[in-house]
């Protein structure tokens, strides 16, 4: 990619979706967490598959989908679906083996996108890069066949893609409908994307995005324990908010922090908290 071109903007028809990821509150079980954020006026999740994996240890999925219903919270997308890109032997075998076991899962419930852990670490060679390719190719139809899109998200940690603009032309090189971004503002910004990446983003290729803000921390010392509420820190997401609008975006905006410190707070009180938040950042607060 040479440079970044500009797409076209539009206005937008239905506004962003509120959401808040079920890992915020990682110790509680999903039944508390759907009742207590559904009290909060939280009315999406972006589901944590060990939340899901757990309940449906003593419940069938068809028992889930109606505590969805009965607490008037939709499923907008679940996280995450690790090691499909480049791990080899029976790693490989036994994560496509859980990626084929969770499809069905998702399309009984309703869910519509599933995050892809960008989770490439290295070094890499070019085997190992179009082993990458391939995979994802490979995952976004076996995704298609289900109704199901795949919204791959960069990790500032891994060796490839780890910044936004290679992601958008990892996805566009694979050229998979079902396949896109998922935006993470906390890898976008301690990595090394760069606000003009931005522009690369289009109603077309974002699927799904993940906010926090980040705690007074250098980013280069920064981990999933320093992301806070977003805008109540150092890296709030405005810039990305007004692209979200410029572009006409009208997916989910889930809060997801993974802090131990918050794991404690009650959902609940998160929920409300977090619910509140977010549609004052996103310009929907209530009056």
């Amino acid at each position: 990619m040479n440079g970044p071109e500009v797409p076209a903007t539009r206005k937008p028809g239905k506004p962003m979706r509120p959401a808040i990821a079920t890992v915020c509150s990682l110790n509680a079980l999903l039944g508390t967490i759907l009742e207590d954020y559904a009290a909060g006026h939280c009315s999406a999740v972006d589901l944590w598959l060990g939340h899901a994996e757990s309940f449906l240890e003593t419940s069938s999925p068809d028992a889930l989908r109606e505590r969805f219903a009965r607490h008037g919270i939709a499923p907008v997308a679940a996280s995450f679906q690790g090691g499909l890109l480049t791990s080899q032997g029976e790693a490989r075998r036994e994560h496509w083996q859980l990626f084929e076991r969770r499809l069905p899962l998702l399309a009984t419930l309703g869910i519509p996108v599933l995050v892809l852990a960008g989770d490439a670490h290295g070094p890499l060679g070019p085997q190992d890069l179009s082993r990458l390719s391939m995979s994802l190719l490979e995952a976004a139809k076996r995704a298609a066949d289900h109704g199901i899109r795949l919204a791959l998200e960069f990790d500032a940690r891994a060796a490839f893609p780890n910044n936004l603009q290679t992601a958008v032309a990892v996805v566009e090189d694979v050229g998979h409908p079902s396949l896109g971004i998922c935006l993470d503002w906390f890898h976008y910004t301690v990595g090394p994307s760069k606000p003009l990446d931005l522009w690369l983003l289009s109603a077309a290729n974002l699927f799904h995005v993940q906010l926090s803000d980040l705690a007074d921390t250098p980013r280069e010392m920064a981990s999933d324990a320093d992301r806070i509420l977003p805008g109540e820190g150092s890296s709030p997401p405005d810039d990305l908010v007004r692209r979200l609008t410029e572009i006409g975006y009208e997916g989910a905006v889930a809060v997801e922090l993974m802090n131990p410190q918050l794991w404690r707070v009650p959902p609940r009180q998160f929920g409300e908290i977090a619910t509140t938040a977010l549609r004052r950042l996103l310009g929907q607060a209530e009056a």
